[in-house]
């Protein structure tokens, strides 16, 4: 199929033709285009897409599909990420219309709620693996007749630790059937499991995944630790819209929380020790606005898909260098324009020549930065940034062009 120009070229199930109208679905994004259709003929697919692009509509469309084109059988989703699965859940829930039974099997919410949605036969599961294995170990889970199986964000999954809990679940899966694995990257370790576990999948890539959107405005600073959060305070003065805020360590994250609230800024933390009820309160008041600047470590890196969200401040580097692709892809949702500032130290040099060379392999990090922290003037100008998607580092380029000049002069 050539460039569908609406979701009715598929061929789809009224039911689900009405649902995506009713979610002003129109014309489908390019990984949707491409991933459908080989999808719905059954065909197994190792996929990939920058975030913000409809991956998650990319499969759950043809998974809907599936299940309303068979009487029996159920459906399996995988995530890293309880907001991961929690987004995958909503989005299936809308393309249903909430018609079809479901389990959203997530640690951090009680077993006794999950147990009741387990004994209603759900034919669609979301869930992330350690909490899946919980219930398939009690025998509380049945998957023998799951025949469609996905795994989205499946490096996440493999950096997190999951490999043996995937393992376990795939052991109580029939082996006919029918996967579709999404992975920002494929290192070795993903190409292992799909050649294991995936039969003769079809390979869709749309765009890279490994550099930014491009209506993503970066810049960089450069600064002692001591003045991040001086710097901070500046950048949330001078920005206007919603802010997340990405920092290291959960207990980070509540102090800054706290102390920016203190000071006039709305601010709440989000971490993996919250519990799930709370997790959810503070993510829908971000998403209905009711404050602007969300304070989060990288458990909110992905799946936190919130429209309005217009700047990405890296406070501390992600430990994953392909977080931080993640991280910035949480603005600039569905075509919108975004601004994304990292804060680099003197310390974070490794990392950030580490995440240089994930975006351009073949550049070499030059050591320098945009700007120092606290020469920028007005309102979002004037501060060393770099063209739009770049970071570079080219203080020490300036200095030997300098040093060469002087010495032609003299």
């Amino acid at each position: 199929m050539t460039n569908p120009e609406n979701f009715s070229d598929f061929k789809l199930d009224p039911q689900l033709i009405k649902a995506l109208n009713h979610m002003n679905y129109t014309k489908p994004t390019p990984i949707q285009a491409a991933a459908i259709p080989v999808a719905i003929e059954g065909r197994d697919i190792m996929g990939s897409a920058q975030t913000g692009t409809g991956k998650t509509a990319a499969f759950a469309i043809p998974l809907v599909q599936h299940i309303l084109s068979n009487e029996k059988g159920t459906a399996l989703v995988l995530t890293p990420t309880r907001e991961l699965g929690k987004q995958v859940m909503d989005v299936i829930h809308q393309l249903t219309q909430s018609r079809i039974q479901t389990a959203f099997l997530i640690g951090g919410e009680p077993m006794q709620k999950q147990i009741k949605q387990l004994k209603r036969m759900p034919r669609i599961i979301v869930g992330t693996p350690g909490r899946i294995n919980d219930h398939l170990e009690r025998g509380l889970l049945k998957l023998n007749t799951c025949g469609f199986l996905v795994l989205d964000e499946t490096d996440r999954m493999l950096d997190m630790g999951f490999s043996v809990q995937l393992e376990r679940i795939f052991k109580y899966m029939p082996e006919r059937r029918q996967s579709l694995m999404f992975s920002a990257t494929l290192p070795r370790k993903i190409l292992s499991m799909a050649d294991q576990y995936l039969n003769n999948p079809e390979r869709i890539a749309v765009g890279s995944t490994i550099e930014p959107a491009k209506n993503i405005k970066q810049s960089v600073i450069r600064l002692e630790d001591g003045s991040k959060y001086t710097e901070l305070v500046t950048q949330l003065s001078e920005r206007e819209g919603s802010v997340i805020v990405f920092v290291k360590t959960k207990r980070g994250a509540d102090r800054i929380a706290k102390k920016l609230d203190a000071s006039g800024f709305k601010s709440e933390a989000m971490h993996g020790d919250l519990k799930q009820s709370r997790r959810e309160r503070v993510l829908r008041n971000y998403r209905d606005a009711k404050f602007r600047v969300l304070i989060a470590t990288d458990v909110a890196a992905r799946g936190l898909d919130i429209p309005h969200i217009a700047h990405v401040i890296n406070y501390d580097l992600p430990q994953v260098p392909e977080d931080y692709i993640h991280r910035i892809g949480r603005t600039a949702r569905a075509g919108a324009k975004g601004e994304a500032v990292c804060f680099l130290s003197p310390k974070d040099h490794d990392k950030w020549h580490a995440i240089e060379q994930l975006m351009s392999p073949d550049k070499k990090s030059e050591g320098g930065s945009t700007r120092p922290a606290g020469k920028g003037k007005g309102k979002g100008k004037g501060k060393g940034r770099g063209p739009k998607n770049k970071t570079r580092w080219s203080t020490a380029r300036k200095r030997k062009q300098k040093n060469v000049a002087a010495k032609k002069k003299a």
